[in-house]
């Protein structure tokens, strides 16, 4: 699809990497012809990018930890699930997560679900067998929420365990709306959107832009 805007000459490009070491080809064909590059939500391991517009997946894991904290209490047992090992969402919320849980929760274990809906059952279930006392879970997706869920009903002890997510997904908001997930970190893909459509504008007036654009998150709760 790139080298077909590439051949139509098109001025600038906005794109939203699925893999950011399967993109680069693009990004470096684009390069290559003078065309610049915005990515979204991702950006490209290799190539030249004029801006890369994405949320703060590090503030969003310390917002994650400070609503489990206020909701559950300081230093309540509570386990991580992880996303996809050495994927820039998985370090960066979990990072995030850990700098506030560090200080304010006892975090006894966190293991990859690969963001996941199956595995995050599966894993949860693990950690139930494990740790019988846990009161909290933060997931660093709704997809591994959401299967963290399902295990925690299986035990029976759905509503003794609170459960945040990140994306702010359908299933995640609806879960939410429905008192069943405590709560999920949302991205705002339409601002993303936006915000690189700014940056294209901006770019073209001569206006120097930021190499990181952050887009806004925000906590839903079901108040």
């Amino acid at each position: 699809d790139v080298d077909d805007l590439i051949q139509q000459g098109v001025d600038i490009l906005l794109i939203n990497p699925v893999d950011s070491s399967a993109i680069t080809p693009a990004v470096e064909s684009a390069n290559a012809k003078g065309i610049p590059v915005i990515t979204i939500d991702r950006s490209s391991e290799n190539g030249k990018v004029l801006t890369l517009v994405a949320s703060d997946n590090v503030e969003g894991g310390e917002i994650a930890a400070e609503y489990i904290k206020q909701i559950s209490g300081e230093n309540v047992e509570t386990v991580q699930l992880e996303g996809v090992p050495g994927a820039s969402a998985s370090r960066e919320r979990g990072k995030g997560f850990m700098n506030i849980a560090e200080e304010s929760l006892n975090v006894i274990d966190s293991q990859t679900a690969n963001f996941d809906r199956a595995e995050g059952l599966t894993v949860m279930e693990n950690m139930l067998q494990a740790n019988p006392n846990i009161k909290a879970v933060f997931a660093q997706n709704d997809e591994m929420a959401l299967g963290a869920i399902e295990a925690i009903k299986a035990a029976g002890l759905s509503g003794s365990i609170q459960v945040v997510g990140f994306d702010g997904t359908e299933d995640g908001i609806n879960s939410v709306k429905a008192g069943v997930l405590s709560a999920t970190v949302a991205q705002q893909p339409e601002e993303m959107g936006r915000l690189a459509l700014q940056a294209a504008f901006d770019h073209f007036a001569g206006i120097t832009i930021d190499e990181y654009i952050p887009s806004p998150l925000e906590l839903i709760t079901k108040d």
